[in-house]
């Protein structure tokens, strides 16, 4: 399944290139650990359906903390599709100052570098607005898509409809800042396409939003039923717009394993420090001045001594 994806185009070579990360945590980001764990379900859980056929697809990857995860989980046969302006120029003055604002350090060989400490191959990248994927990414392949590009309210409103055009039966589609401060734009949009557009959610984190545009029934039912063993996630269901959806908080949930490095750093060598030598014991105080005695006194005189602190003790 291939996707057409335009000529890869990195920052210039001039540019050092940024040092590998020495592990998954130094990858800058946003990706907490109960949306990796959710993540990891949707995922796993996918490929362990044989009816959920389809590739991967992020738009907006930054500096790739949830793209190198992401592709952990690609089958034999699928495509990884990522896009992202990375440093190029924004389409319009309000994205423009939006990239300058928010991404200030983002380039594409500081994805490169990231992605490939811990994958052999970078996946399809399409360095562009995330509007170019109707026509570059093919419709209805995608099984897994996860949103967080633009922030502005348009550009969230062209990236719904692109997921909707790309998705393969019963895809999981995931919105990020759904509910930011900083982010209204993406709230009204996503709210939109759940009120009047189709859109149906799935469930909610603190910072995501999981959906469908088919029946997230069966999703829902699965979700509840794994939710109900844990006890360090808390869940409740609420029903927004006639439609119920899974609410999803944290409990003190750990991460799932982090991907791991190709060629992780060797371990530091420590110096061990032989242990200084023992002092040789000092002589209990008889044996002292026994030995000078002997050493110093004529042994006539040494005997007599002797005989008088036995006759002491």
């Amino acid at each position: 399944m291939s996707h057409v994806s335009q000529a890869p185009v990195s920052t210039p070579d001039v540019e050092p290139a940024p040092p590998a990360p020495r592990s998954y945590d130094e990858v800058k980001g946003w990706f907490s650990a109960y949306d990796q764990v959710l993540f990891d379900w949707f995922l796993a859980r996918q490929n362990d359906t044989a009816d959920a056929k389809g590739d991967l697809l992020e738009l907006g990857a930054f500096m790739g903390k949830s793209a190198i995860f992401l592709a952990a989980y690609l089958r034999e046969g699928e495509e990884f599709t990522v896009v992202d302006l990375f440093d190029s120029p924004a389409p319009d003055g309000d994205n423009l100052e939006e990239v300058r604002e928010s991404y200030p350090t983002l380039t594409r060989r500081g994805f490169e570098a990231n992605y490939l400490a811990f994958h052999e191959e970078l996946p399809t990248v399409i360095q562009a607005p995330t509007s170019v994927v109707p026509d570059r990414v093919r419709h209805g392949s995608c099984r897994f898509v996860h949103i967080d590009a633009s922030h502005l309210h348009e550009h969230v409103v062209t990236d719904i409809a692109s997921s909707k055009a790309v998705a393969a039966p019963g895809a999981v589609v995931v919105f990020d800042d759904y509910r930011s401060e900083h982010c209204p734009g993406v709230a009204a949009a996503v709210w939109e396409a759940v009120a009047v557009g189709g859109l149906r959610v799935i469930a909610v984190s603190a910072s995501k939003l999981y959906a469908t545009w088919d029946d997230p029934e069966p999703h829902q039912k699965a979700l509840l039923g794994w939710l109900e063993g844990r006890t360090d996630l808390w869940h409740g269901v609420d029903t927004v717009c006639g439609r119920p959806l899974v609410r999803i908080g944290d409990h003190g949930v750990a991460a799932p394993p982090a991907p791991a490095l190709l060629n992780p750093p060797a371990e530091p060598v420590v110096a061990v420090t032989p242990p200084a030598p023992k002092p040789a014991p000092r002589p209990a105080p008889a044996a002292a001045w026994r030995a000078v005695a002997k050493d110093v006194l004529p042994p006539v005189l040494t005997r007599a001594i002797v005989t008088a602190r036995r006759r002491r003790g």
